[in-house]
């Protein structure tokens, strides 16, 4: 099993913890994760870019002039997508871009990006992470003890933390997210995936079934 080394919020390392084969030492599939990330960068499209046809813009009920005698090309509206003001030809319509992925392959991404992290060591455990009272400095203080200052930094919690997620939602490129926001995008965006020793145990309860 693979190890990682656990700290206290004072910066100190308090021991190793083994974390499970089967989330953080698997087989890296790109193809999954590129899938996930287009998938979920897609979904957060709005589809609302909207055009008329020559069918519903006004006007054009009437021939402009006749066909024949005017020496002038020969049309029947005004409307016409050749015409300033006519309808547009195979312009967007609102849509979505909804794709569908298979939770396995969902699973299967976020194992890979995972293993990938902390192959890479960019993974740290916290044995955990209280604050008595929202305060920005905290966080503050906690990344630069862990060496993370002026990265970008995903921390991963297993329950709502009010008063850690307001500490920390004024930090540039440091974001909260629980157990069960983890996604593809926000995994890979990042420098270093900060996770309690909490959060460990219940990726690994959910990754690895």
């Amino acid at each position: 099993m693979p190890q990682v080394a656990k700290y206290d919020t004072t910066g100190n390392q308090v021991g190793d913890i083994e974390l499970d084969d089967r989330v953080f030492n698997q087989k890296i599939n790109e193809d999954a994760v590129h899938q996930v990330v287009n998938a979920q960068l897609a979904s957060i499209r709005q589809g609302t870019a909207s055009t008329k046809t020559r069918g519903e813009v006004n006007g054009g009920g009437r021939k402009p002039w006749r066909q024949k005698g005017t020496g002038r090309a020969r049309h029947g509206s005004i409307r016409s997508p050749l015409w300033v003001g006519g309808g547009i030809i195979f312009g967007p319509k609102p849509r979505s871009y909804q794709q569908k992925i298979n939770k396995k392959v969902k699973k299967l991404a976020l194992r890979s990006i995972l293993t990938d992290k902390l192959n890479h060591e960019n993974i740290l455990v916290v044995d955990d992470i209280q604050f008595e009272q929202p305060k920005t400095k905290q966080v503050v203080e906690l990344l630069a003890r862990l060496k993370l200052e002026g990265k970008k930094v995903i921390i991963v919690i297993p329950e709502k933390d009010a008063n850690l997620y307001l500490s920390a939602r004024n930090i540039p490129g440091v974001k909260t997210l629980l157990v069960e926001a983890l996604n593809a995008y926000d995994l890979l965006n990042n420098d270093c995936i900060v996770m309690t020793e909490g959060a460990v145990a219940k990726v690994e309860g959910v990754l690895a079934k």
